[in-house]
């Protein structure tokens, strides 16, 4: 019999449907639940595409007596992290702060007023590696329930004291100025791997974020330390096993500190963020292996995550059908080995691709399968060659089972994919993805918006075409934003910059703090044991830095100097962080740069059609000055029309003409491209 999570939109809650554990959604309903009973609530925190989450639930969520147990003497809370971020960041802080880690799945022991009161992650359904069992666990915590209630209560209330105390205060901080800057660059050159690029040791994360800020340190300083971190990380990771050789696109993580072997599941904010990247790089660099990867990791998440209505799905799963045994199984649909190789392609070319992507016999993965990489220098073949072996791979490989896709639609994810698409679209000359970026953008409008009251307020999720109940938190209203801004910039659409606007002046009366501070969650949302708060980068930009970033851009677009004093206030974290955790905040960074840089305000004029004026538009586009950000349209309306920054630009003799401003001084117009993108790139000391 179906549990009560199978009316809920989450396809990771509709994964937990048919268990026998009763679960229910976050809910007040479900606290009364526990209170009328006076058992605790048994919270459990994951996301469909988590390998351990999927472990962890055929292990013990779907047993009898495990079940039983759990129904029996808990009330069982099961939470989609990636529709209730802020459920899950509250309680992840505990977890942490209580055990030094943290990781999905999350299990969390509250009392019915939602206080934490014993943490874990994981737990196997039998004792190993010093873990005790789930059962053990169930039964431990059900006799401190019993046995000793005051200890119980005393701990949870000493976690929420706690929990409150950790309050940030940066609004009075100031901005982060050049010396933080680069001592930023200095703590990330300590911890960069010059062997194999990126930062730290194993597991190793794609840093989409601090590649960004290295990007255009590059671009305001002419550090070529900087670009040289950011163009081998670069080509490290696309030549690794992170990367989807064969089909595009990058995988969450590498198991090991060369890229070589992947934690396979493919998620859409890895792929927005690193196909922006890649495209930056390319601008920066021109290089062609940069502009590969952004086009292929820009079709493949047009290709595999997009939805039918126009949005992307969150993810694909790490696990699929491995098709000698019928198990689901973590990079199953990836690996190869040099016998399937050479039953697809023959025994020379089956040897030759062998050679070419790193496939031995004793394999690199599990079972002696390999993941494919290009651990070559330099082109491995004659391009056409290669393309052939390629796609006759790809065409194999699709007749595999595929691996499950998260359909939920998440709208700061697809901020970013709106971003990444807009921007590869003009850089590439590819208004394909201009086009999906521009129906993205239309199903956020169209779905996730509401303007009940009066007011634009944004749905974190939707599915099938319908907005989920869960309120946007603030990295959704700035990421959006930022999506809005780019598509504004790349299409001459007005309307997007208005959109941005809407969002942005709801950050400001609803995310922020009379210091200037943000939070994550607006001031009229559920109430959680603690208000979540957190500046520091996770596998995508922060929400307060994020917020920061639009807030910046739009000020530039516009002129408003409320929008401008709160991204200012805003970066005050920046200066705090930024010099001691440089890695842990490169969104923010990047958006410190652009606030140093000015950002340069371009506005491009011409006749709709006119060759020349599409000529400026990409030359501004193309610019790497930090942040810059670009209006185009028709000259004349001395309003500027949709777009603040063409008020009063005109033709320079009858001809479309580009207007470079920065700090307040504009230069000279002009209307020569070669002349514009002096103007607009990088300013060498």
């Amino acid at each position: 019999m179906p549990n009560r999570l199978a009316n809920e939109t989450s396809p990771y809650l509709l994964q937990h449907a048919d268990n026998p554990v009763d679960w229910w959604p976050w809910s007040p309903e479900a606290f009364a639940e526990a209170r009328e009973r006076g058992v605790p609530v048994l919270l459990s925190v994951g996301y469909s595409s988590c390998h351990w989450c999927h472990v962890m639930a055929h292990e013990s969520f779907e047993g009898g007596p495990t079940a039983a147990y759990m129904n029996e003497h808990f009330v069982n809370v099961k939470v989609d992290r990636e529709e209730r971020p802020d459920v899950d960041a509250v309680y992840m802080e505990a977890v942490q702060a209580a055990t030094g880690q943290g990781g999905w799945p999350m299990t969390v022991f509250l009392t019915a007023d939602a206080e934490p009161f014993y943490f874990g992650t994981y737990f196997p359904p039998e004792p190993r590696h010093g873990m005790p069992s789930f059962t053990q666990v169930l039964e431990g915590v059900r006799a401190a329930w019993v046995d000793r209630p005051e200890e119980v209560a005393e701990v949870a209330q000493k976690i929420v004291r706690d929990l409150a105390g950790r309050q940030l205060d940066y609004g009075k901080a100031g901005t982060a100025g050049p010396e933080e800057l680069a001592q930023a660059l200095l703590g990330l050159t300590r911890e960069y791997d010059a062997t194999h690029g990126g930062f730290g040791g194993a597991p190793k994360f794609p840093p989409s974020m601090v590649l960004e800020f290295l990007l255009r340190h590059h671009a305001r300083t002419g550090a070529e330390g900087a670009l040289q971190m950011a163009a081998d990380t670069c080509e490290a990771m696309a030549r690794g096993g992170i990367y989807d050789q064969l089909g595009g696109g990058f995988a969450r993580y590498s198991v090991d500190r060369e890229w070589v072997v992947p934690h396979f599941e493919k998620m859409l904010y890895d792929n927005a963020l690193l196909c922006r990247v890649y495209a930056h790089l390319w601008r920066a660099t021109g290089s062609d292996l940069a502009r590969r990867v952004a086009l292929e990791t820009a079709d493949f998440m047009v290709r595999e995550l997009r939805t039918a209505q126009g949005g992307f799905a969150s993810a694909l799963d790490a696990d699929s059908e491995d098709p000698l045994t019928g198990e689901h199984v973590e990079g199953a649909y990836y690996a190869w080995t040099p016998a399937q190789l050479r039953e697809v392609l023959g025994e020379a070319d089956g040897d030759l691709a062998a050679g070419w992507f790193g496939v031995t016999e004793e394999g690199t993965f599990e079972h002696g399968t390999s993941v494919l990489r290009l651990p070559q220098d330099g082109p491995v073949a004659e391009a056409g060659k290669f393309a052939e072996v390629r796609a006759r791979l790809l065409a194999a490989r699709d007749r595999r089972p595929a691996p499950g896709r998260d359909d939920k639609v998440v709208a700061a994810w697809n901020g970013l994919a709106v971003a990444a698409l807009a921007e590869c679209g003009a850089y590439f000359e590819r208004p394909d993805l201009v086009e999906r970026a521009t129906e993205a953008a239309d199903l956020l409008v169209r779905v996730h918006f509401d303007a009940t009251g009066g007011r634009v307020r944004l749905a974190r999720t939707s599915k099938d075409g319908r907005a989920g109940a869960n309120a946007g938190v603030l990295e959704d209203y700035g990421d959006v934003a930022e999506g809005f801004l780019a598509l504004a910039a790349v299409t001459g659409e007005g309307v997007w910059l208005e959109f941005a606007g809407f969002l942005l002046d709801l950050v400001l009366d609803r995310f922020t703090a009379e210091d200037g501070t943000l939070y994550d969650t607006a001031h009229d949302a559920e109430k959680l044991i603690r208000r979540p708060q957190d500046p520091t980068d996770t596998a995508a930009p922060s929400g307060w830095t994020a917020a920061a970033g639009a807030l910046l851009s739009y000020a530039a677009h516009t002129g408003s100097e409320a929008h401008r004093t709160a991204a200012e206030r805003a970066l005050g974290v920046v200066h705090a962080l930024g010099p001691r955790v440089p890695r842990f905040i490169g969104h923010g960074l990047a958006v410190a740069e652009a606030l140093l840089d000015g950002p340069r305000e371009v506005a491009v004029v011409g006749r709709p059609g006119d060759p020349a004026l599409a000529a400026l538009h990409r030359t501004a586009l193309l610019g790497t000055a930090p942040g810059a950000v670009v209006a185009v349209g028709p000259p004349g309306a001395a309003d500027g029309g949709e777009f603040p920054l063409l008020a009063g630009r005109t033709l320079v003799e009858d001809r479309p003409a580009a207007y470079v401003c920065r700090h307040f001084v504009c230069a000279r117009p002009t209307t020569d491209p070669a002349e514009l993108a002096e103007q607009v790139g990088a300013v060498r000391p």
